[in-house]
């Protein structure tokens, strides 16, 4: 087997369990023109999953995704197996079994005895070491992660992981026939959570400590995250949708296994939710009630404020406006004249870039609360918006006021936005408000990763996106804010809580440095 060489299409591929997972890989791995062997312990698992694969091809084609030809052909290199001894002649086996370390270690100390030495063992595993699961093999060099996102014929994601002992022969023909399959693979180290399951826990968190701070209600952070953030679902209907006990379990895995880092710590109001059996759409009650007939929770949104007459935007020398053009090409498409004036320096600290509004100063959040940028500032009528993934086409904005701003002016800004097509939500003043910090604690963790050699920049970025459904990977999301400001944010976050969670990633600090990108 030469280096990153795709598995021979004549070759076997063996998938043990026959679960959700299994039996998504199984569909794949026969219609990409694998014979696949399935075995489960329970016999009649087998046959339904095999059925159902069946039939789901049959859907597939009803739809036009795949010929009446193909469907039986992939139906042809469907089997079972009664006995593990029935994948003697594998070229790979997965598994998609139990999350136990030991029920693993066990299947494959027993393939170890069946398949020939030129086999690839892979492991479905979402959470457990792959070094560990390898550990006692006689060759711990042919084991690697292949794990699969469910549902797996629509998920694209594979993360390739390798263990200490994992050979990168075996890792680059692994992930070579991944992409033969039609998925996005990419290689990830073996560490806890892996690229996704780690890099992915601050939307969680981020999203409850709002909640927990009184930011905003559940269903209007959901919709400041879908509409404004543009995350494909917000992170408390995502939270329901996976279930809080299995949420809150893979947040005390990853905490745990990074020896109580305080970036993973987590919350006391997830686990108030799962103490109160509060699981989700399964238990019928999460953030939000499931049972039927239950009212649908509306995110708050501000009443309609009268069209400002004017707009300013005030800008220090040699400031490029990166973080302020897209907002400003906004209010300009909706018939806004924005004048363009020098900075006025307030106490030794210049304002800019900052945009105003009847004696109201507009800034992007930089991790500092209103409040605190106000009294900084000496300008009582501070206002601060919220990042938005795309100022040409988002539907929200959230903002945010400092105690000391007076309602004229709050409500100028309110009818600003609103003028510029935006409907308008307001946060409490909280550090940060709630996509910033959100983006900058991901990109935050995405770089940490990249700096531990858990992956590249590319990879993390691909992962996120194609794993989690992201609307552009962490990294990426950096560059375009710039990672700058990235890095303030998190500085300011630091400072206001005092806490080692948010710390700044040494990469990011570099980059910060040299005045680079993640991505050239």
């Amino acid at each position: 087997m030469t280096m990153a060489q795709v598995l021979d299409k004549g070759s076997i591929v063996a998938v043990v369990g026959s679960g959700a997972m299994g039996t998504g890989i199984a569909q794949v791995a026969a219609a990409a023109g694998y014979k696949v062997v399935l075995f489960d312990a329970r016999p009649e698992a087998v046959k339904a999953s095999i059925t159902g694969i069946c039939n789901m091809y049959g859907k597939l084609a009803e739809k036009g995704k795949m010929t009446d030809e193909e469907v039986q052909a992939a139906s042809d290199r469907l089997s079972g197996a009664s006995n593990l001894s029935e994948l003697k002649d594998a070229a790979i086996v997965i598994e998609a079994i139990v999350e136990s370390l030991d029920v693993k270690r066990t299947l494959f100390a027993d393939l170890e005895g069946i398949v020939q030495d030129g086999c690839i063992l892979a492991t479905n595993t979402s959470s457990i070491s792959v070094t560990a699961i390898a550990a006692r093999l006689r060759l711990p060099q042919r084991l690697v992660g292949m794990h699969f996102f469910n549902p797996v014929p629509l998920m694209s994601l594979v993360e390739v992981i390798s263990g200490l002992a994992t050979s990168r022969e075996v890792a680059d023909t692994v992930y070579a026939t991944a992409a033969a399959w039609g998925k996005n693979p990419v290689h990830a180290k073996s560490t806890p959570g892996f690229i996704v399951n780690r890099v992915a826990r601050p939307f969680y968190a981020e999203a409850l400590r709002l909640l927990n701070e009184q930011a905003a209600d559940a269903a209007t952070l959901d919709a400041v995250m879908r509409e404004a953030g543009g995350f494909r679902m917000g992170p408390f209907e995502l939270m329901d949708l996976i279930g809080h006990d299995v949420n809150f379990s893979v947040t005390q895995s990853v905490f745990h296994a990074y020896f109580n880092d305080p970036r993973f710590t987590p919350s006391v109001l997830q686990q108030e939710m799962v103490n109160a059996g509060y699981f989700g759409r399964k238990s019928g009650r999460g953030f939000f009630d499931y049972t039927p007939g239950a009212a649908k929770e509306e995110p708050q949104t501000e009443t309609h404020q009268e069209r400002p007459d004017a707009v300013g935007l005030s800008m220090e020398p040699g400031v490029t406006g990166a973080v302020t053009a897209p907002l400003e090409e906004r209010l300009r498409a909706a018939g806004f004249k924005v004048s363009h004036r020098k900075a006025l320096p307030h106490s030794g600290e210049n304002e800019a870039p900052a945009f105003h509004c009847n004696g109201a100063a507009l800034f992007l959040t930089d991790g500092r609360s209103a409040t605190e940028r106000a009294a900084a500032n000496k300008h009582r009528d501070t206002v601060l918006y919220d990042l938005v993934l795309d100022y040409g086409s988002a539907k929200r904005v959230a903002l945010a006021r400092a105690d000391q701003c007076s309602d004229a002016a709050w409500n100028s800004v309110v009818g600003l936005f609103q003028a510029a097509g935006f409907a308008v939500t307001r946060l409490d003043d909280v550090p940060g408000m709630a996509v910033m910090r959100t983006v900058a604690m991901l990109a935050n963790e995405a770089a940490d990763a990249v700096n531990q050699g858990v992956c590249s920049a590319q990879a993390v970025d691909i992962a996120m996106q194609k794993g989690v459904n992201y609307p552009r990977g962490p990294l990426a999301w950096a560059d375009s804010v710039g990672v700058a400001h990235v890095a303030t944010v998190l500085s300011n976050l630091s400072s206001t809580y005092g806490e080692d969670r948010y710390r700044v990633s040494p990469l990011l600090r570099r980059k910060v440095a040299a005045s680079g990108k993640f991505h050239a």
